[in-house]
């Protein structure tokens, strides 16, 4: 308990513009924390979803039953699903303008590559922050640092006599700043590199699937142009 006091004597004796860095560090800690843990729950939530589609979409039944099943709604469902969804309205809209096999094939690729990238952007949101924060903090708290040693040093030139009780109270609010810069960045930096490496890993899947998916509507659209063809027959 004595030791908390101490440290918050310190923090409260320190300059204004150490403080000010230690306010900085402490809501760049508090706000990296708070995206950590909203990107695990969006990252998690989107993962189910990837996977409860395809074993839905895997498990039988023809497109229009899955579109029907999934809803029209852009909203609904999880990212794999609204790729679905982007391509095989696209898919459908086309056939029914009589476009050929390639141009309905084209169109649907177009509708889930936009839908995509709309996908990847929303995964990837608030990443960038945790990594400006992982690279910065050290920095701003080195900041903090040397100007309190400065001012231990400056205070120190003005006393006859130099004693380490002297300097040690301004030593240690400084190096106070340098523990915060890096209880806010290394927090920062793992949530990062963590996150970042499942939004590549899901957004490879959501290639794969529109890759599968593309290669079904291309059967598909041909056979239907088959069939159309010997019906006119």
């Amino acid at each position: 308990m004595q030791g908390e006091m101490s440290i918050l004597q310190l923090v409260l004796d320190a300059s204004l513009l150490v403080q000010i860095v230690m306010l900085i560090l402490v809501l760049a800690s508090v706000a990296s924390w708070a995206l950590i843990f909203r990107k695990h729950a969006v990252v998690r939530d989107a993962s189910r979803s990837a996977e409860d589609f395809e074993d839905s979409f895997w498990s039988g039944g023809n497109l229009a039953e899955i579109y029907a099943r999934v809803g029209s709604s852009d909203e609904a469902g999880g990212g794999m699903e609204r790729i679905f969804r982007a391509g095989f309205r696209e898919f459908s809209r086309m056939r029914k303008q009589g476009a050929s096999p390639e141009a309905q094939v084209e169109a649907s690729q177009r509708a889930m590559r936009i839908s995509l990238s709309r996908e990847e952007d929303d995964l990837e949101a608030h990443l960038p922050f945790l990594a400006t924060v992982g690279s910065t903090s050290p920095y701003i708290g080195l900041f903090g640092t040397v100007w309190g040693i400065m001012n231990s040093f400056r205070a120190l030139g003005g006393q006859q006599q130099a004693t380490l009780a002297a300097v040690a109270p301004g030593i240690a609010e400084a190096l106070i700043a340098t523990a915060l810069g890096l209880f806010a960045a290394i927090p920062a930096v793992i949530g990062y590199n963590r996150y970042a490496s499942s939004v590549e890993r899901l957004c490879g899947r959501y290639e794969t699937f529109m890759e599968e998916f593309i290669s079904i509507l291309q059967r598909h659209a041909h056979t239907q142009a088959a069939q159309q063809q010997q019906d006119k027959r």
